[in-house]
């Protein structure tokens, strides 16, 4: 197995940038703010031939007892529960506080390998900004910048000293991602701690809680998947926090990466304009959409079919999408949830035939012919697939720019059925046949040639002495 290597530190020490350094990618938020990173966030990093799991954690009090701050220090504890190796980053410019004497406190007590990181040292002399760190007892402390990649590589080579070079995975199969999204306060970390079986993310009862987005592999019924926890999606007009605009790109970003998404919705709040806003997006996006109606439990037959209603009229756009009505606290209909993920995936990634596809046409074609256009209707010839995930069909023919949208949607509609492509959106793409005498000139119409001894004029050639011949007005018929 690879070794995990976990960054601890109290608040704006410069972890998440470390973290960023380590795995060569900028997963994790980054901004001189405080309290930024609340859930634990994986990644995977590389030394020579060693590869690694490096764990993110938010900021540590470990003398927190309540609020957002206690459920932060928990995330912190479980990360430190699972490492090989505990990096405990602290500030050199601010020197040591009493947040770092606790924490110190707290990590010589684990049995857990721990190595401390004096960040932000670029510029200054390393022997003197490390000398007070020596009073934590956690052995020689290592001056590096991570923002700048100075002593990182030497932190981390000491790290993974004790572990040899693990064996290679040889698993062939696909890993399917799957992002979890919708408005604040839906219960998106609840369904995903739900389907873990542990407390994972944190689940707090404030909108807002999650801010970045967080990864996480499992696996379920013989596949392998990738959860992606995401931040809240609020209107433009209520996102105010630099975070919270940085925490909706990482969402967006995060729908268009997956390959199957959760939309998760209130039943016990009114479906909004906002949770139609999102659906949309995923439609736009392509990707392949499930839709978990959240908060089921507990509520009368009357107040279900009113919810149903309003699902129904305000998400109609997405009726491609299958809808499970869940309960993410008691973990009730995750089961079929996913049954309907993979389904998903499926029909997203499905091979479709060209002769099936082009059977399906020409008998959506005799079923419902294209309307005409002024004296022109379209013409139909085949079909094709022009790509995956989302399903793209290519329709061949002629005059198919004169095709309504009505059409277009009868004709997805048909291919749905057909092949079975429940789940996911589906594209058509009309392809007009080019006519390659368009741009040629017309020929020109050949001259009917006289026979000798004829005159194209209207007169009548008499011969004359001489051997001359005159002409002379064809007389009138009377």
């Amino acid at each position: 197995m690879k070794p995990s290597v976990v960054l601890v530190g109290r608040p704006n020490v410069g972890k998440s940038t470390l973290f960023n350094r380590l795995t060569r990618t900028r997963d994790a938020l980054v901004a001189d703010l405080p309290g930024l990173t609340r859930d634990r966030h994986y990644g995977h990093g590389r030394l020579g031939n060693k590869p690694h799991l490096v764990i993110d954690t938010g900021g540590f009090e470990p003398l927190a007892r309540e609020g957002i701050m206690y459920q932060m220090a928990r995330q912190t504890e479980q990360a430190i529960f699972e490492a090989d190796v505990v990096i405990f980053v602290v500030d050199g410019r601010s020197g040591i506080t009493a947040l770092d004497k606790e924490i110190a406190n707290r990590l010589r007590r684990s049995d857990r390998s721990v190595l401390l990181a004096v960040n932000k040292t670029e510029g200054m002399s390393h022997g003197l900004v490390v000398a007070d760190f020596h009073e934590l007892g956690l052995g020689e402390p290592f001056a590096i910048s991570a923002a700048h990649g100075e002593g990182v590589r030497t932190l981390i080579e000491e790290a993974l000293a004790p572990y040899e070079e693990p064996p290679e995975d040889h698993f062939d199969g696909g890993v399917i991602k799957v992002a979890i999204v919708g408005r604040p306060n839906v219960g998106k970390s609840t369904m995903i701690n739900a389907l873990l079986g542990e407390e994972r993310v944190i689940a707090f009862d404030q909108p807002g809680t999650t801010r970045d987005a967080i990864e996480v592999d499992f696996e379920r019924g013989g596949g392998r998947y990738t959860l992606i926890d995401t931040a809240g999606l609020r209107r433009r007009g209520k996102i105010f926090e630099a975070i919270e605009k940085f925490s909706v790109i990482k969402t967006l970003q995060a729908i268009e990466d997956a390959q199957v998404v959760i939309l998760v919705v209130d039943a016990r709040q009114d479906i909004s304009d906002q949770d139609a806003h999102i659906g949309s997006f995923i439609r736009e996006s392509g990707r392949a959409l499930v839709v978990a109606v959240n908060k089921w439990d507990g509520l009368d037959a009357y107040v279900r079919e009113q919810v149903k209603g309003a699902l129904e009229s305000r998400l109609s756009f997405i009726d491609f999408a299958r809808f499970h009505y869940v309960s993410a606290l008691r973990a009730q209909g995750l089961e079929t949830l996913f049954r309907s993920v993979d389904a998903a995936y499926r029909a997203a990634t499905a091979d479709l035939p060209t002769p099936k596809l082009t059977r399906a046409l020409i008998d959506a074609v005799a079923r419902q012919a294209p309307p005409r256009s002024g004296l022109i209707r379209p013409k139909l010839r085949y079909a094709h697939q022009g790509g995956r995930n989302p399903p793209l069909i290519v329709v061949h023919g002629n005059a198919l720019d004169k095709i309504p949208e009505s059409y277009r949607r009868y004709l997805e509609h048909t291919f749905r059925e057909v092949f079975k492509l429940q789940g996911t959106p589906l594209q058509i793409q009309f392809k007009v046949s080019i006519n390659p005498f368009a741009d040629k000139p017309a020929p020109e119409q050949n001259r009917r040639k006289l026979k000798p001894g004829k005159l194209a004029s209207r007169s009548e050639a008499q011969p004359v002495s001489g051997g001359k011949t005159r002409s002379r007005p064809l007389s009138r018929s009377r």
